[in-house]
Parts: C-alpha cells; structure tokens; sequence
C-alpha cells in the first residue's frame, strides 16, 4: 500500500458527511491508500494507531470534541501525520476549539447568497503540484466566507462580494479557497468548495482534493 489513512465523519448532514467521506475513500483506494472510514470521534482517541498513519482526513461539520479527542489529533498531525479536508467538514468543524482552528488555518464565518451562488474559482499558483495545469473555474454553491491564518501559503482564491451582505461596503477582495500550512511536522491542506456529494464529485473538486490528500500524506510535492 502507498499509505495509511483515516476518514472521521459525521456531524451536520446537510453536508452529506457519509457520501462524502465515501467519494474520499474512493479517491484514496486508487491511489493504494488502506482506508479506514470511522463514524466517531473516539477514533482520535487511539495514539498509537494515529501516529501511524500518513493521512486523516476529517468530515465532521459543526459538533464538538472532548479535550482527550481533540489532543490525540492534534499530536497526531504535530507529530507528523498529514491532514487535508474540504468546505465545513474541516473548516466549520468544533467552532469553540480554537487549537483545531489554528491547526486548519481557517474557519467559516458566512456564506453571503447560501447555497447557489455562481462564482469563480482563480488559480494563483500555477507551479505547484496541487494546481499545475489547472485552469480557473466556476462553480453554482456556497462561496465560503472564512477568517483565515496570514500564515497559510494560498493557491487558489475567489473575488468577493458575489453576492449582498454586510461585507458588500468593504469592497472587492479575493477570498482564499485553497491553501497549505504546517503544524509542527504535520502537512495541512483545504479546499473551500466540498458542500455536498455533487460538488465533491465535480471533476476539478475531485482532483484538487486527490492532490491535497497526496500532497498532505507527503507522496507529492
């Protein structure tokens, strides 16, 4: 096998945690990955076991960790583990833990026009594994609005406002959708897009996140 991963799901079910997760662990079996699917939290309990992996990838919007839970994942990714996930199931995931979100590098705060909005997706870097020879695209979904670590490396944003809110007198920006950090050894990666299983399964969704999923379990750079 190429590596060792594990996928946590759960959480609010308008973001299809279980398909999704599924659509995950098929992109992962073909690129040899074992995979695991857990539908519990108690799986960031097991030290040892998580230590040993390559990957975690977490599909878990909104809900909430116990200290021990939360601990046993983030000293698993410090210690080198790699961690890549998408839209709310990573990060709208545990809003009180602020350890978590420091790790992510992100959290969700609003989706001005909920579900539906047409809006664009730029590539900034084109020399990276992650989007080399991706063209910009546009998608019909949330355009996830998230306050987000200076310290992330960005490659992919979206130009916002699309749609009207009390952000709208602040004046265009673009929002970032794709970005890396580390957390101690650990690689993170997320993508912004990822509502639902449509939106998973959608070509350019699909290979961003296999490449994040590489590239976070250190097959790629």
């Amino acid at each position: 096998m190429s590596g060792k991963a594990l996928i946590v799901w759960g959480g609010w079910d308008g973001h299809e945690p279980e398909p999704v997760a599924k659509v995950f662990a098929e992109v992962l079996v073909k690129e040899d990955f074992d995979v695991e699917l857990s539908h519990s939290l108690d799986s960031f309990l097991e030290t040892d076991k998580l230590k040993g992996l390559d990957l975690i990838v977490p599909v878990w919007t909104m809900g909430s960790m116990t200290g021990e839970q939360s601990a046993g994942l983030i000293k698993a990714v410090s210690s080198g583990v790699g961690l890549a996930g998408c839209h709310g199931g990573m990060c709208d995931s545990f809003r009180e833990n602020t350890d978590y979100q420091l790790m992510t590098g992100g959290q969700w705060v609003a989706h001005p026009g909920n579900d539906g909005v047409e809006y664009e997706v730029k590539i900034t870097d084109h020399n990276h594994f992650l989007t080399r020879g991706m063209k910009d695209f546009k998608v019909k979904s949330e355009q996830y609005y998230l306050h987000v670590d200076p310290s992330n490396r960005v490659y992919a944003v979206t130009p916002m406002p699309v749609a009207e809110g009390p952000h709208t007198p602040n004046g265009r920006f673009e929002m970032p959708v794709i970005w890396t950090r580390y957390h101690g050894k650990g690689r993170v990666f997320y993508c912004s897009l990822g509502h639902n299983e449509s939106i998973v399964r959608m070509p350019e969704t699909t290979e961003i996140m296999r490449r994040g999923f590489l590239w976070a379990a250190s097959k790629a750079d």
